[in-house]
């Protein structure tokens, strides 16, 4: 099977010039030349060691290439330049937000989760509310923090759950496609985060509801980017809104899991 950012890629059928990039101390902003423009956002990530980390390549040039062209960097081992990419295809999706409502990804995972096994991927404010809720929640993460457990042991934690929420950021560091593979056949997978892009072709691969952001007012949430505004800060001042879009598996063929929940 495909890598799921190649099948991202491949299923973009728009391109447009690139109006402007920002790469922030914690979010990457790609706006295309549309009408009207069009904004995607990513987490900028870093590599996981110290640094000194992998220079994007072609660095101040990159605003003279396409939309399409800058998704490709999705592929890229370096992880900077994976950051672009995924803003350059957030940017580039065409999204009916006809299906989508404002759902809160946390209230999502504490209704799924109540009384049952809950694994998270990443660390989130809700994290305590599940835990209090849950019958058991583990909580994933490369650098843990106290209750936390470290990402290396996924393989024996991500079967035994009922409910698994993955962070978007799982497509930039390429993990999303060993991690879904992880999943319980009968577990409701939630992905969530800015990063996330809302394509069909991540429920065919298993996952039953995406939460991720669309940015309204690009100019508004550049100006914030620039100045290195976390995403609290970003959904503070406004410019963009929160969205939820969950899966019907009668009408998605799926390739993996089907949560029969």
């Amino acid at each position: 099977m495909a890598r799921i950012t190649d099948e991202l890629l491949d299923s973009l059928h728009d391109d447009a010039p690139v109006r402007q990039l920002l790469v922030g101390a914690f979010w990457t902003a790609v706006v295309l030349d549309t009408e009207p423009p069009r904004c995607g956002l990513a987490s900028t990530l870093r590599a996981e060691t110290g640094g000194p980390w992998p220079p994007v390549r072609d660095a101040g040039r990159l605003k003279g290439r396409s939309g399409r062209e800058l998704a490709g960097l999705l592929r890229s081992p370096r992880i900077l330049e994976a950051s672009i990419g995924l803003a350059a295809l957030n940017a580039l999706l065409e999204v009916d937000e006809g299906p989508l409502t404002e759902a809160n990804a946390g209230e999502i995972i504490l209704e799924r989760g109540s009384g049952r096994r809950v694994a998270i991927v990443g660390h989130f404010p809700f994290i305590e509310r599940v835990r209090e809720a849950a019958e058991a929640c583990w909580v994933l993460e490369l650098r843990p923090a106290a209750g936390d457990l470290p990402a290396s042991q996924a393989a024996s934690v991500l079967p035994e759950a009922d409910v698994v929420a993955l962070t978007g950021t799982s497509l930039l560091n390429h993990t999303f496609d060993e991690l879904i593979g992880l999943c319980h056949p009968g577990a409701y997978v939630l992905l969530l985060g800015p990063s996330v892009p809302f394509s069909p072709l991540l429920f065919q691969r298993g996952v039953d509801a995406l939460s991720g952001t669309r940015v309204m007012d690009p100019e508004h949430v550049l100006f914030s980017v620039g100045q290195g505004a976390t995403f609290r800060q970003i959904k503070r001042s406004g410019g963009l809104r929160l969205l939820t879009w969950t899966r019907d598996c009668a009408e998605i063929p799926l390739l993996g899991n089907c949560a029969g929940l």
